[in-house]
């Protein structure tokens, strides 16, 4: 950087916005001690300042000898000083030079700053290729800024009639609506080149924001010119007309909305407030966009079927016939369907209980709503409220809100264009809450007999009457739905099917279905008995049937793919061709390599998604002393873990155990799938035995499992999920189910073909399960029977100890 050798000491001012360059000539205010005297010793001195900018963001009281004010600035001639009343001073400036200051003199009575100044280095004019096209360059863009911007058209001459590159980049810099700090780092750039670099730069920043300005307000001076040619052209519009004698269009479109509200037949308080609303129409501009909140509030007013009602076709004869035809199995539940359809029958005006069916996924509860509709004739609507946290998707929402729409109650409604359909809730059992509101509280209303009568939306304001619906639900589980709204509700359990039902389900549904999906003719697939049970127990452990259809599906891919290339013959699906088709079996019964070593037994438990064998892996370890946990379990499986340790201790004699082992040893209970949090009490019996098998040294017999709360006596306690559990059983293969005998009633849900394929014994005392499950003896027990229709649990023989 080429510099001067003078060094001079001037009296300096302190800019406030305003960067100084040489040969700029620039007003100054001046209303601070400091530098109204600095002004006032240059006039007796030379008539030199120096003019220093003020960082941005700076306090205004910084003194020079801070960090604030740059070091850099620009030598300035003072043409004219002007005292104004209120004691400040107007200055008008000239730069001369670039300066740098390299200490401060004094800071009083002025600021005195010794300055080395800055001499501009000699520029080789025409013969310096580069420098002349960054000069041209650069006077390009500034002629682009001047006429996007305000910046008079005066600057522009004046930057054409610059002769050197460093005056010109001054020039447009000076006359930039930059912000300081890009003007301080031009001034402090004194290389020609480098300088018109980055002044071009700063324009092409600046030319960019100036085009978005210029085409903002473009587009919306086109919008306002658009809008107010369409209001004339409106108004000349109507005048025509009006002489023509075709009337207003506006008036014709609200007359139109009378007329569908007289054919709606709507209540009369309903036909009031859109009579009202109407008329406040009439008094709007349709191009307001009040108007079409207005509009499409009466248009859902109007598309409400009010009267529109589905006539009633019951005959329970058809009725059970649409049921069987849909489903397979699930008697009870048809049983209690076909007789609300025959109270329906007596008693037209009667409001049955609202059906809400639970159960593990893919076992049919959303399409027995489906099937009452067909059965009843009426309309079917399906809403689903997983993970529904705001109130007004049931209320709807208030007009005053941008966007607002009626609740989805309404909406359904109005989609079922019947005000009596068969309402189906999916999943009511996984509705959130929030900020929001709490859209199960809302649903109070909507499922009361004593109050859907009245229903009132939030966005249509009156009220809907709700109590021809037949509002169905649905749920995986009871526990997350809040007690008022399941007291509103008759409970109907669907458990999961078991291997013969999964089997006819297959054959009289999906395998139809899914050849008909995939274009493959009836007869290219022979489906044998052996091959679809080796598909459901090796590919399949669900309660439902929906990752059966996927599997039924995936050989009907296989087959379609040979059926293209030309193999149309018959395929038979036996076990050898799905291993082909599937690869290696999914699931497979591992009781017997789980049952090798004592201390391991086999449990049941209930889930959301139905039942499942729990394995209870017990171990000792010496030295040690107290209870280890793990496998994601629960408080209260904890507390049964600890409960079954102190009962083997207490019935340790009985069973013929020595106990001191566990005073002398840490005892380790671990449950597997450790993943998967598990939780509840009917694991204590299993936990029992696993501990009295793992002191004894006798392993369980492979093909047990049990279920039961344990006391600290030892008394077997009842569970719930029998069913569930049972079928579970089934499914893995075990023979033998150890049982609380408080539950043997409840082996009447047990399918028939399940309670003969396995063997109950119902138990009181921890002795007696593990009598049966370590002894390897078998106790008598009672097979379930048909009696005359009649299922009926069998009676243990055997006294309980």
């Amino acid at each position: 950087m080429p510099v001067g050798d003078s060094t001079n000491q001037i009296p300096a001012v302190v800019t406030d916005e305003l960067v100084m360059f040489p040969g700029m000539m620039a007003p100054l205010s001046l209303d601070r001690e400091e530098d109204m005297a600095a002004v006032d010793e240059a006039l007796v001195q030379s008539r030199m300042v120096l003019a220093c900018a003020r960082m941005p963001g700076a306090d205004e009281d910084s003194s020079p000898g801070n960090e604030d004010i740059y070091r850099f600035g620009t030598t300035c001639q003072v043409l004219k000083k002007i005292a104004v009343p209120d004691g400040s001073q107007r200055v008008l400036l000239q730069g001369t030079q670039r300066g740098s200051v390299k200490r401060w003199v004094q800071t009083e009575p002025y600021f005195l700053a010794e300055v080395e100044i800055i001499e501009p280095p000699v520029e080789e004019g025409e013969e310096d290729n580069e420098l002349e096209a960054l000069q041209r360059h650069v006077l390009g863009q500034f002629q682009r800024v001047v006429e996007l911007s305000q910046i008079p058209e005066e600057a522009y001459l004046t930057a054409m009639n610059v002769d050197t590159g460093g005056k010109l980049a001054d020039v447009v810099a000076a006359n930039m609506n930059l912000p300081v700090s890009s003007r301080q780092l031009i001034l402090e750039t004194t290389d020609p080149k480098e300088r018109l670099r980055e002044v071009s730069e700063m324009i092409q920043s600046e030319i960019a924001v100036l085009e978005l300005r210029d085409k903002l307000r473009t587009e919306a001076r086109g919008e306002m010119e658009r809008a107010q040619r369409q209001f004339y052209l409106r108004q000349q519009l109507d005048a025509i007309k009006k002489e023509l004698g075709e009337g207003n269009e506006q008036e014709q479109e609200l007359n139109e909305l009378r007329e569908s509200i007289e054919k709606s037949a709507m209540p009369e308080e309903a036909e009031r407030a859109a009579l009202r609303e109407i008329d406040r129409l009439s008094r709007m501009a349709p191009a307001s966009a009040e108007y079409s909140v207005g509009r499409t509030w009466i248009d859902w007013l109007i598309r409400y079927p009010w009267a529109t009602t589905t006539d009633d076709d019951i005959d329970l004869e058809q009725a059970q016939e649409v049921l069987d035809e849909d489903h397979y199995d699930l008697e009870k539940i048809k049983e209690r369907i076909v007789e609300y359809l025959a109270v329906m029958q007596l008693n037209p005006g009667q409001q049955g209980p609202i059906l809400c069916f639970v159960g593990p996924p893919g076992v049919g509860k959303t399409s027995l709503g489906m099937s009452i509709a067909r059965a009843l004739g009426r309309k079917f609507v399906r809403m689903s409220l997983g993970g529904m946290r705001d109130e007004a998707e049931i209320r709807g929402h208030r007009r005053t809100y941008i966007g607002a729409l009626p609740g989805r109650i309404v909406q359904g409604m109005c989609q079922a264009e019947s005000n009596n359909p068969v309402f189906m809730l999916d999943e009511v059992d996984k509705i959130g809450m929030d900020f929001r509101g709490d859209p199960a509280s809302a649903l109070l209303e909507v499922l009361d007999p004593a109050q859907n009568d009245s229903f009132r939306d939030l966005y249509l304001d009156v009220d809907v009457d709700l109590s021809k619906v037949m509002f169905v639900t649905t749920a995986n589980v009871l526990d997350p739905i809040p007690s008022a709204l399941r007291d509103r509700m008759e409970v109907l359990q669907l458990s999961g099917y078991t291997l013969n039902e999964k089997v006819a389900i297959a054959h009289r549904h999906l395998i139809p279905q899914q050849m008909e999906e995939h274009g493959l003719p009836s007869s290219s697939l022979r489906w044998r008995k052996t091959g679809l049970e080796a598909l459901i127990s090796g590919y399949t452990r669900e309660s439902g049937v929906r990752n059966l259809d996927r599997q039924v599906a995936s050989v009907c891919r296989k087959r379609a793919r040979l059926y293209v290339a030309g193999e149309h013959g018959p395929v038979s699906v036996m076990p050898d061709r799905i291993g082909e088709w599937l690869g290696p079996a999914k699931f497979t019964q591992e009781t017997v390599a789980r049952h090798k070593t004592p201390g391991v037994v086999a449990g049941l438990a209930w889930t959301p998604t139905g039942g499942e064998v729990l394995f209870v892996e017990g171990a000792l370890i010496t030295p040690g002393k107290g209870l280890t946990l793990t496998g994601s379990l629960g408080d209260v499986m904890k507390e049964s873990a600890r409960a079954a340790m102190t009962c083997v201790r207490t019935r340790a004699e009985k069973l013929d155990l020595d106990a001191t082992a566990l005073g002398e040893s840490e005892l380790h209970i671990h449950v597997p799938e450790g993943s998967i949090p598990k939780d509840g009490p009917s694991a204590g019996i299993t936990m029992a035995v696993a501990i009295a098998s793992l002191l004894s040294g006798r392993p369980a017999r492979h093909n047990v499992a049990m279920t039961g709360e344990i006391t600290l006596q030892g008394r077997v306690l009842r569970i719930g999920g029998l069913k569930e559990k049972v079928l579970a059983a089934s499914r893995a293969g075990i023979k033998t189910v150890l049982l609380p005998k408080e539950n043997e009633a409840d082996l009447e849900d047990v399918p028939e073909d399940v309670r003969e394929k396995l063997e109950f014994i119902p138990i009181e005392w921890i002795d007696e399960a593990a009598e049966v499950a370590l002894s390897g003896r078998r106790r008598s027990a009672a097979k379930k029977k048909s009696s005359g229709g009649k299922k009926s649990a069998g009676k243990k023989k055997s006294k309980t100890k």
